[in-house]
């Protein structure tokens, strides 16, 4: 038995970071970007490194330029975590596993470390395989939740769930994480929108720029636990950011949202210490004229142009640097 599952980037449009803090957001995949997952029966468990697992080097400064870039980890560990949270949601719901091994193997085209929520897509796809292999049916609004335990609790990581829901329904989809409906069910209120309504997008990533989420994400957590006003009323504005956009989304005004996004950047970076190249990123694309904001916690933006004139002045902003700007394929 063979099965194979795919996860595609995401791109936050509008209300992050406030799903980690009950908040609202909109996200969209881009399906420009996957990461795919196979897995095979197999004699034994067994988990096969890919090219991001490497090991082996032409030279010195080779392995000291990928590690800059890419960090100390492959996707080995997502792989595995995510198995084990896999394994201990079945002991936990009292489904019994068969036993039947497997050989795993992932490949990405997710640029890492830009905020596309390349982690996420591959431990989705892990879960979708596991799930098809041993024929175990999670409810699609508790995948989220499970993909999210792999990253924070097996392994760390600072994140919300707002990249798992749309990675899980796909398309586009307005979230709403209140705190009753949370603690009361588990999960959040996830709403399709449908992709036609969205206006002409653009995303922009550095690919000499990578800083993983619990970099960026300074000590913001702390301070909302400690209920630090100016980090509570910010998730506030970002979660009603949110529902403004969608307003004019199901509308069919996509073409007004932007000056929303402009504001979701400006309240972030009134909170968030951000750095030099990241926010170069967002003052190249405004001075070209678009309205923009992180497509995540930084690396990559996404913003709106009002036609193709507006899209090649974008372009040329980044011309000079290494800077990859493109049109997201959302629909599929």
């Amino acid at each position: 038995m063979a099965v194979e599952a795919t996860a595609f980037a995401r791109a936050g449009l509008v209300g992050n970071p406030s799903d980690g803090y009950f908040g609202k957001t909109i996200s969209f995949v881009v399906r420009d970007f996957a990461a795919k997952v196979s897995l095979y029966d197999h004699r034994e468990v067994e988990i096969v490194p890919s090219l991001r697992d490497r090991s082996a080097y032409r030279t010195l400064r080779e392995l000291v330029d990928d590690v800059k870039h890419y960090g100390y980890y492959g996707g080995i560990r997502l792989v595995k975590a995510t198995i084990r949270r896999f394994v201990e949601y079945c002991d936990a719901q009292g489904i019994a596993l068969p036993e039947r091994n497997f050989s795993i193997r992932y490949r990405t085209t997710i640029p890492r470390h830009v905020g596309l929520a390349g982690s996420s897509a591959l431990v989705t796809a892990t879960l979708r395989c596991l799930m098809e292999h041993y024929e175990v049916d999670i409810p699609m609004v508790t995948q989220p939740n499970v993909v999210l335990s792999v990253e924070t609790q097996e392994l760390g990581i600072s994140a919300g769930l707002q990249d798992r829901v749309v990675q899980v329904f796909e398309g586009c989809v307005f979230m709403d994480f209140d705190r009753e409906l949370m603690e009361r069910e588990g999960h959040g209120r996830y709403e399709p929108i449908d992709p036609e309504l969205l206006p002409k997008l653009f995303i922009a990533y550095r690919t000499d720029l990578a800083e993983g989420s619990e970099v960026f994400h300074n000590d913001i957590r702390a301070r909302w636990n400690r209920g630090d006003a100016e980090v509570v009323q910010a998730m506030k504005d970002f979660a009603g950011y949110a529902d403004e956009v969608r307003s004019l989304l199901v509308a069919g005004r996509g073409d007004a949202i932007g000056p929303w996004l402009d504001r979701n950047f400006d309240r972030r970076r009134s909170l968030y210490n951000i750095s030099p190249g990241n926010l170069e990123l967002i003052e190249r694309a405004r001075a070209a004229g678009a309205h923009c904001k992180f497509s995540g916690s930084g690396g990559a933006i996404v913003g709106t142009y009002a036609d193709e004139a507006a899209f090649a002045r974008i372009q040329a902003a980044f011309e000079d640097t290494s800077t990859v700007v493109l049109k997201p394929t959302v629909a599929a």
